[in-house]
Parts: structure tokens; C-alpha cells; sequence
């Protein structure tokens, strides 16, 4: 056997050790790591999603509605119900205690979207912070998630996801940060990065 040339297209054809096909309704996706895209990659699932006109729903766990940011306002007009339920960056905080309150509220908004089957996709952007931060459970998360009704998939971001949910997932993806402008001293952009 010679080793395969990684600039050339693939070429092999063997399936055997592919698992076979089933049908599910929905699944469960995690978009984790330290760097950049991992709630962008989920709001482009969200576009998809209702461009099938599925009921999408996005609960934000850290950012505030004071936040006017490009993907609520696209996502909106298009037809998704958007909550941002959280008071913007912990670091920014000037009462962790609100901050986790807060955390704790959107919990709740979102168990209860969970459970309704209202929604063919539930986006729970930055929910990995307040399970990380101990302010909501990470195995209540979990058996929320896993409890859904069969027809709701779940995407949950946000970096360091605890092994629960990565082990309730069918997909997770790591982003890696390799370079980022903001290690550079640029700041967010509008348009790019809200």
C-alpha cells in the first residue's frame, strides 16, 4: 500500500466502515473551541432551517437586547422568535449576581421552548458560560436536551462545552483559533462580527 498524495483528490471508494443509514428527525449540535465562528456557524444552520420554513427559535445567554446585532435583525425579518436575555459580557458585568439571574432566566425560556415542540430548531447561543460558570445545571441541560420532542433540533454554542453535552451531541465541532484580529488590537466590526 503507498501513501496517499494529500494535494490529490480523494479517490477512495470503500464504504464498509461507514455506519448505515437511519432515519432521525432531529439532532443535537455542539459548536465549541476558543475561537471565532461558532455562533456564526449556527445562525448560518438557523437561514437554512427557515429557508425550509422551519419554526426556529434563538434564546442568548449572554448578550442583552440592548445588543442591535445584524443576525437578530436578519433572522427576525425572516421569521425566527429571538430572545437575548442575558446582560452582555461577564467581564463588563457590574452585578455578577443580576448576570446570573439573568443566566437562570433564559434557562427557563428555554427549557420551556424546549419542551413545547413549538420549534423545528432551538438555538442556544452561549449556553456553555452560565453551565461552565455553574449558574444553570449542566445535567438538567442535558436531560432537557435529551428529552426534546423527536422533531426539535438543538444547537448549542459556546467555548469549553462540558463532556455532558458533548456526549448528548451528534455533531460537534471544535473551533481553533489560529490567528484573531482582536490579539491584534481590532476591534469587533459591524457586519462582520455583529
Amino acid at each position: 500500500m503507498t501513501d496517499r498524495d494529500p494535494t490529490a483528490p480523494p479517490v477512495d471508494k470503500d464504504t464498509t466502515d461507514r455506519p448505515r443509514r437511519k432515519h432521525v428527525e432531529s439532532i443535537v449540535l455542539v459548536n465549541t473551541g476558543d475561537g471565532k465562528g461558532k455562533s456564526t456557524a449556527a445562525f448560518g444552520t438557523a437561514v437554512r432551517a427557515l429557508a425550509r420554513d422551519w419554526p426556529v427559535g434563538v434564546i442568548q445567554f449572554i448578550k442583552s437586547g440592548n445588543w442591535r446585532v445584524g443576525e437578530e435583525e436578519m433572522l427576525t425579518r425572516l421569521g425566527a422568535d429571538w430572545w437575548s436575555l442575558g446582560d452582555g459580557f461577564s467581564w463588563e458585568s457590574q452585578d455578577l449576581d443580576e448576570s446570573e439571574a439573568r443566566a437562570r432566566a433564559a434557562w427557563e425560556e428555554a427549557r420551556e421552548r424546549l419542551a413545547s415542540g413549538d420549534y423545528r430548531l432551538l438555538l442556544l447561543d452561549e449556553i456553555t458560560y452560565p453551565m461552565n460558570w455553574g449558574w444553570i445545571d449542566t445535567d438538567e441541560v442535558v436531560a432537557a436536551i435529551a428529552d426534546r420532542p423527536e422533531t426539535t433540533t438543538v444547537i448549542a454554542t459556546g467555548r469549553d462545552a462540558p463532556q455532558a453535552l458533548i456526549d448528548v451531541a451528534d455533531t460537534v465541532t471544535r473551533m481553533d483559533n489560529v490567528k484573531h484580529a482582536f490579539e491584534q488590537g481590532i476591534m469587533a466590526r459591524r457586519g462582520i462580527d455583529y
